[in-house]
C-alpha cells in the first residue's frame, strides 16, 4: 500500500524548480521536512515486525527497514509538525512513552539522507536522475539484472526455462513464427517472471503462432497513476537482446488526439514495469526489427465505477486513432496488453487472509471478467469489473479496457491461454491470465 496519496505530481515534470527545504539541525520548534510517498511493506524479520519503505518512482534504489515506533514517527512528517507535535503523538500512541528529541531528528536525518523526505538533497537528486532520462534517446531497461539476466544469453536460456516448467506450454517458440496476418490482440501478465513465467509462455507462444507483425501497441499499468488516462513516450526501448525502436510517427499521431499533455509525466516510463516486460519478451521472439507504441494507462476516474459518458468521451479519439492503426492490414500490428488481475489480500488492504474460499472466489470473478475479453467485449469488461466496485483492485481495468477498445470491431472471439495466481510475500495474491484475440 501507498502511505500517502499521489502528491508529487511536480516530481514527474523533472523537478525543474528545487523545492526550499530548511537544513540541519532543526530546533525543538521547527517544523521538520515532509515524508515523500512511499511504498510501505510489513515484514517478519529475525521474529519481529519491521516497516520496509521503498521508492515506488524509482528515484531512490534502496529500501528502509524501520521499527514500529520509528515508523510511526515517520508518518508524522507532514511538513507542519515539529519535534514536540511528535512527542505528544508518540506519547499518545504508546502509552505516555516519551521519545527523545536526539532520537526523533536521527530518524529524521536518516530518512533525508536515504532520499525519503521532500528536502533539497532529495530534489537535486531527483532533477539529476530525470534530466539524464529526457535527454537520452533511449529508455534504460531499468530492472535488467535484478528481476532477469541482464545477458543476451543467460537471458535467452532464462525465458527458454519459462515455456518448460511445470504449467507451462512443454514447447519453446523456435526460430520461424507463424505465417499469415498477426493476432489482434493478446492479453499477457505484468508481474514477475519468475511468479508469472508460464502464463507469459502461453500467451507468447499463441502470439508467436500467429504472424509477425511490424508493429506492436503496447498498453501497459502506470502503477504511480499520475492523473491522465494515457502517457506517452518518444523514447526506444532498450533489452539485452538490442533496442526496439518506437514508432515516433504512430505516437505524435496519438498525441495529437489528447486534450492532455501525454508526455507530462513521461518520467514514469522510467521505471515501470509493465512495458519492460513485453518488450523483453518481443526482442525474445522477434528480435529488434519490430517496432512498437509504448502507452501506460492512467486512470479514467478517481473512482472506476463511476466512470460515465465525460471520461469515456475524453479518450475515444486516442482509442479510436488506436483502432485505425491497427486495422489496416499493411500496417500488420498487434495489440498487446501487459496487465494483471486482482490484487487481494493485507497486502492491499483487505482485513482477511487467504483461504481456498478467497482463491475460489477471486478466480470466479476474474473469469467472468474474462469473458467478456474473449468477447472482444470493452464496455461489457469494464463493467464487470467494477460492478462491485472494483474490490478485487483489478490494476490491468483501463490498460485491458483500451487493448480491447483498440481492436473493437475488428477482432473475432478470444480465448484464455492460462489463468493462474501467485502469493504476495507481504500477505495475498495477484491473479493474472493469458488471452489471445485473433483475425
Amino acid at each position: 500500500m501507498y502511505l500517502y496519496p499521489k502528491t508529487e505530481c511536480f516530481v514527474y515534470k523533472l523537478c525543474l524548480m528545487i523545492a526550499p527545504a530548511r537544513g540541519f539541525p532543526y530546533s525543538l520548534s521547527m517544523a521538520l521536512p515532509a515524508l515523500r510517498n512511499v511504498d510501505v511493506t510489513p515484514v517478519e524479520q529475525d521474529g519481529e515486525t519491521v516497516i520496509c519503505l521503498r521508492d515506488p518512482d524509482g528515484f531512490v534504489e534502496e529500501q528502509i527497514a524501520l521499527s514500529p515506533p520509528a515508523f510511526f514517527i515517520a508518518t508524522c512528517l507532514d511538513g507542519t509538525t515539529d519535534v514536540v507535535d511528535i512527542q505528544q503523538a508518540f506519547a499518545r500512541q504508546f502509552q505516555g512513552v516519551l521519545v527523545m528529541s536526539e532520537d526523533i531528528l536521527k530518524i529524521v536525518e536518516q530518512l533525508d539522507e536515504i532520499g525519503f523526505l521532500l528536502t533539497d538533497r532529495f530534489f537535486v537528486r531527483a532533477k539529476e536522475i530525470a534530466g539524464a532520462f529526457f535527454r537520452a534517446e533511449t529508455r534504460p531497461a531499468y530492472i535488467s539484472g535484478a528481476s532477469y539476466p541482464s545477458e543476451p544469453e543467460e537471458l535467452r536460456s532464462f525465458l527458454d526455462g519459462l515455456f518448460m516448467r511445470d504449467g507451462a506450454p512443454g514447447e519453446l517458440p523456435g526460430t520461424v513464427c507463424g505465417e499469415g496476418p498477426p493476432a489482434r490482440c493478446a492479453i499477457v501478465p505484468h508481474i514477475d517472471f519468475q511468479r508469472g513465467g508460464a502464463v507469459y509462455a502461453h500467451g507468447y507462444l499463441g502470439l508467436f503462432r500467429q504472424g509477425k507483425p511490424k508493429t506492436v501497441i503496447l498498453f501497459g499499468v502506470a502503477h504511480a497513476s499520475p492523473d491522465v488516462p494515457y502517457i506517452l513516450t518518444r523514447k526506444h526501448f532498450a533489452t539485452p537482446f538490442g533496442i526496439l525502436e518506437t514508432d515516433r510517427g504512430l505516437v505524435e499521431r496519438l498525441a495529437a488526439t489528447c486534450d492532455w499533455n501525454p508526455f507530462e509525466y513521461e518520467i514514469v516510463h522510467r521505471t515501470e514495469h509493465s512495458i519492460e516486460f513485453q518488450a523483453v519478451m518481443l526482442a525474445y521472439l522477434y528480435g529488434t526489427d519490430i517496432r512498437i507504441v509504448p502507452i501506460l494507462c492512467g486512470p479514467l476516474a478517481e473512482r472506476p465505477e463511476r466512470a460515465g459518458s465525460k471520461e469515456f468521451a475524453r479518450v475515444a479519439a486516442f482509442l479510436d486513432t488506436c483502432r485505425e492503426i491497427a486495422a489496416l492490414p499493411e500496417n500488420r500490428v498487434a495489440v498487446v496488453a501487459g496487465a494483471d488481475l486482482a490484487h487481494v489480500g493485507r497486502r492491499f488492504g483487505d482485513d482477511f487472509d487467504i483461504d481456498v474460499e478467497v482463491v475460489r472466489r477471486v478466480e470466479t470473478r476474474d473469469r467472468e471478467d474474462l469473458a467478456f475479453a474473449t468477447a472482444a467485449d470493452p464496455e461489457g469488461f469494464y463493467r464487470s469489473v467494477v460492478k462491485d466496485a472494483n474490490r478485487r483492485n483489478v490494476c490491468g481495468l483501463v490498460c485491458i479496457y483500451s487493448a480491447l477498445k483498440a481492436v473493437q470491431g475488428v477482432a473475432g472471439n478470444g480465448r484464455i491461454l492460462d489463468y493462474s495466481y501467485a502469493p504476495d510475500p507481504a500477505g495475498g495474491i495477484v491473479s493474472f491470465a493469458s488471452v489471445l484475440l485473433s483475425r
